[in-house]
């Protein structure tokens, strides 16, 4: 099998083609003999894509469809949001309980999981997990959403698979005591870390909920778990935790091990 290079293939066609066909067939033919050069992490997806899949998948048919009809592989895609908080697009779809993009990603090749099934309402599917792995209902989904919590979002047609969650009594769980007024101001600010400018972290009270932001990155929710110690929500084996210095707060972050401990930054005057 013989192989063109695209210098041997210009000046073939420079030699057989008239001038005014030269210049409507090289271009072509440049796009086709000249593919884009693979990224540095091909045959890794573009992690870009996988986020954006798991996003859409939350809310939006159209472009899930259009996502996973060009790459039919990005139905089982999964995207950390921090900490390990790993995500796939049928968990999205299934803790919003958005049953039509759960079911076109199962038509996909999304593999179901006992949170796809809850949201579904699929009762035997859900006691035969219950009846395999006794206490499984206590095992969180991403962002730490309950098994409970999906069933809710399946509305009517989960009613039976949340009644017998239910029944139960461990499927959910009261939420954390929040943190005092003065343990919020005590640690409210921006963290450096180094000199970089996305080395920051900012405590800040967003929607009513204390989140840890890396600069240029997702916010996560802080989860209560200790006198100024917190976990990230979907990560309760990691601890952030907060002391007082003589003139600012350290904060240590412990995933498992210290990982990054970070100084909070004087207010601007």
């Amino acid at each position: 099998m013989n192989i063109w290079s695209r210098r041997t293939l210009l000046k073939l066609a420079s030699s057989v083609l008239p001038l005014q066909l030269f210049s409507i067939v090289i271009p072509h033919l440049q796009a086709s003999v000249v593919p884009e050069p693979a990224s540095d992490l091909y045959p890794t997806q573009p992690p870009e894509l996988a986020r954006e899949i798991v996003t859409v998948s939350h809310f939006d048919l159209k472009r899930v469809q259009e996502l996973v009809s060009a790459r039919p592989s990005l139905a089982r895609a999964g995207w950390d949001w921090g900490f390990g908080d790993w995500e796939t697009p049928l968990d999205a779809a299934s803790h919003m309980g958005n049953r039509p993009i759960a079911e076109y990603l199962i038509s996909q090749g999304a593999r179901p999981t006992l949170f796809s099934a809850t949201m579904l309402g699929q009762l035997e599917v859900v006691k035969a997990f219950l009846a395999a792995q006794p206490g499984v209902q206590r095992i969180r989904g991403p962002h730490s959403i309950t098994l409970l919590a999906h069933a809710k979002a399946g509305g009517n047609q989960a009613r039976e698979v949340y009644n017998l969650l239910q029944q139960l009594g461990d499927a959910d769980e009261d939420p954390p005591a929040p943190p005092s007024a003065n343990s919020i101001s005590t640690i409210l600010g921006t963290y450096a870390f180094g000199i970089g400018a996305n080395q920051q972290v900012d405590v800040t009270m967003e929607q009513g909920k204390l989140t840890w932001t890396r600069k240029g990155m997702m916010g996560r929710w802080l989860v209560p778990a200790g006198e100024l110690a917190f976990y990230p929500i979907g990560a309760p084996s990691v601890r952030i935790r907060f002391a007082e210095a003589s003139d600012t707060v350290m904060m240590s972050v412990y995933d498992p091990d210290l990982v990054l401990t970070a100084r909070r930054r004087k207010a601007a005057m």
